[in-house]
């Protein structure tokens, strides 16, 4: 599983990494506002965890289930999803920068907000930054400098894969999910359809605090409002079966992982919709 997880992620990572326009892509670093950063910095690392919080206070979900919907909230900036965000009509360099900014705080963010979650119930959880630092290097910047260098002296080969390379990239990933719901078996019986419920709040949540902080209505900054939806589930799942063991909360992540997909493709109609009705007027 953590093989097909990892090839996963790699087929996707270096078929960003081919698709990036670099000079494009470090523009669009540069237009963000101070301001901006500061309110996605609240948005992806401060209202999820809050969410997931209010939702066990509120749902009857099990400790399992808090734990997972917890982990995938403080865990932003998957890489499985950035090319389907592109593909329905949003900006792939904006996806993109978001995800990279994502990655470079998560080694500092995740640990902080999963001790101070531990200290909330009584409980020490320390998370090494070293840890989350090599899985998001692993799984996220070596495969997309890769793409960028196979691009820079491969061009030819690089346009005639990538696209082959995205395809393989997201029926991994439907395979991995499917081999997820088959490994929990039995398991699934057992779990409250509260879970089910809580993960799409959770994801809807995660879009609502972005769009609510992120007012401008263009298409870079709606591409910044998806895909703070679009969490980390296998970091999400690494860490709960390193420091939590991974039955209790492997439900809740893999429910996540359907929700976003659902609340995404919701967000995506209802915005473009809104967008080409904006230009056509």
């Amino acid at each position: 599983m953590k093989l097909l997880i990892l090839v996963t992620v790699w087929s996707l990572m270096i078929s960003i990494g081919m698709s990036l326009n670099w000079a494009q892509f470090v523009a669009t670093w540069r237009c963000l506002t101070p301001a901006m950063w500061g309110k996605l910095l609240l948005a992806t690392f401060t209202i999820p965890p809050i969410i997931a919080i209010a939702l066990q206070k509120l749902l009857p979900i099990d400790a399992g289930a808090f734990i997972g919907l917890y982990l995938v909230a403080v865990a932003p900036g998957a890489p499985l999803m950035t090319h389907r965000v592109a593909q329905r009509g949003f900006d792939m360099q904006m996806a993109a920068s978001y995800q990279v900014w994502g990655a470079i705080l998560t080694p500092v963010m995740i640990p902080l907000l999963v001790a101070f979650a531990g200290w909330l119930y009584g409980r020490v959880v320390w998370i090494r930054p070293r840890q989350a630092l090599w899985v998001i290097a692993k799984q996220q910047f070596v495969p997309l400098v890769i793409g960028v260098l196979l691009m820079s002296y491969a061009p030819t080969f690089s346009i005639k894969v990538r696209r082959g390379l995205n395809v393989v990239g997201n029926a991994l990933l439907m395979i991995a999910l499917i081999a997820l719901l088959l490994q929990m078996g039995p398991a699934l019986k057992a779990v409250s359809p509260w879970v089910a419920i809580a993960a799409l709040i959770l994801a809807a949540g995660c879009i609502a605090a972005s769009a609510l902080l992120l007012t401008n209505r263009t298409t870079a900054v709606q591409t910044l409002v998806i895909s703070n939806a679009n969490r980390h589930v296998g970091l999400a799942l690494l860490i709960a079966g390193f420091h939590f063991g991974h039955q209790p909360a492997l439900p809740a992540i893999v429910a996540y992982a359907f929700a976003a997909q659902i609340i995404m493709w919701l967000y995506s109609k209802l915005t473009l919709h809104e967008i080409e009705a904006k230009m056509a007027n």
